[in-house]
Order: C-alpha cells, then sequence, then structure tokens
C-alpha cells in the first residue's frame, strides 16, 4: 500500500478525527492518503429539508456535498492533515478532499439522487485515480445471514440495503475497482487492519 482513497464516514464522527491522525503517523512510512469525507449530522440535515421542503434531488444533492465539505473541516482540524480542492494523488501526507468545486467542474455523469451519496463521490474518486479504496464504516463489513461476508460483489449487492450505498456498487462495478469495508470504531485497530488489509469486506467491481 503506497496510496489509498480512505472514506471516513459521519457515523465514525466521534473517533473520525483519531482515524486521521493515525493516517498521518501511517504516512510517515511513505504512505500517502486522500480522504474523502463522509456528510456525517450535516447531510443528515440536508436530508431533513429535502424532506420537509420538498426540494428537488438535484439542489439536494449540491447541499449534500457542501455538507460533505463542512465534515472535511473538521476532519482536517488539529490532525495534522490538508485539504485540497485537487482529485489528485498527495505528494506525501494526508490530504482531505473538498469535493464541490472539482465536482462542479466534471463529475463524471455522477447521477444526482440519493442513492449516489458521499460512498459514490469516493468510488468514483478512486476510479479517476486508479487508486485502492478503502471505506471506513461504524459495521464489521457487509452482513450476510448474520455474518461478515470476507468477499462479494458488487453486483451482488445492487438492490440490496447494505453498509455500501447503491451508486458506489454501480460505480465498482462498471470500473472494476474493488472497496475494502473496514470497521473504523476503534481508530488503532483500524489502522493496524489497513496495514496488513486483514479484516472487513472485500467488495469486488
Amino acid at each position: 500500500m503506497t496510496f489509498c482513497v480512505i472514506k471516513i464516514g459521519g457515523s465514525l464522527i466521534a473517533v473520525s478525527r483519531e482515524i486521521v491522525k493515525g493516517l498521518v503517523s501511517l504516512s510517515q512510512e511513505g504512505h500517502t492518503f486522500l480522504v474523502v469525507p463522509g456528510g456525517g449530522p450535516m447531510a443528515d440535515l440536508v436530508r431533513d429539508l429535502y424532506q420537509r421542503y420538498d426540494l428537488s434531488e438535484e439542489t439536494a444533492h449540491w447541499m449534500a456535498v457542501l455538507a460533505m465539505e463542512e465534515y472535511a473541516h473538521f476532519l482536517a482540524d488539529g490532525t495534522g492533515a490538508a485539504l485540497t480542492y485537487d482529485i489528485s494523488k498527495p505528494d506525501s501526507g494526508v490530504e482531505i478532499l473538498l469535493p464541490y468545486r472539482p465536482l462542479m467542474q466534471d463529475d463524471w455523469g455522477l447521477e444526482h439522487s440519493w442513492d449516489y451519496t458521499s460512498d459514490s463521490v469516493a468510488a468514483l474518486v478512486a476510479w479517476r485515480l486508479a487508486a485502492d479504496f478503502v471505506k471506513a464504516t461504524d459495521v464489521d463489513g457487509v452482513i450476510l445471514e448474520g455474518g461478515v461476508a470476507v468477499e462479494i460483489s458488487a453486483g451482488s449487492l445492487i438492490g440490496k440495503k447494505s453498509c455500501i450505498d447503491q451508486g458506489a456498487l454501480q460505480i465498482l462495478r462498471r470500473s472494476g475497482n474493488s472497496c475494502l469495508v473496514l470497521n473504523g470504531r476503534d481508530p488503532d485497530r483500524f489502522i493496524a487492519y489497513l496495514k496488513t488489509r486483514r479484516g472487513g469486506t472485500l467488495i469486488r467491481g
């Protein structure tokens, strides 16, 4: 692992900055990371406004992307990570993407609907950079029949409720890229699993 796109979900907000600090420490071993933020409680507010005031999906989409930027600032604060508008591999260390500007310029036809959330943005970023993709979330992986699947295809999850959004699954299937889903509730364990690629679920494109 030399470069990786890491999606940090809003469900991990309580420990999210510890995860980023762990990535910064790991980057001292020569690894680089581009973090794609989730939407967190800010995106939840957008969903509430969408439902209460009959917003269009187009408007809600861009409001939710701006919510990702708010979470990005939260993740960067005091962690040693830098903020960036560029969808590119960092020269060194950890950068956290501010996605609104680059997506406004070119979002590769990303569908503007609630099926395509921050997971989809992260999957798109990883595809554009031909990079490994890891989703940090609050579950151990994809749960099937009461257990964590070690490996599963993106196509087999389309139309099913899981810990990754439907848009991301479509992008993984089209790109042939894969996504490793890891539990981030324990930041130290997450970093250890990230180094060894143990645990979680590998979703194959």
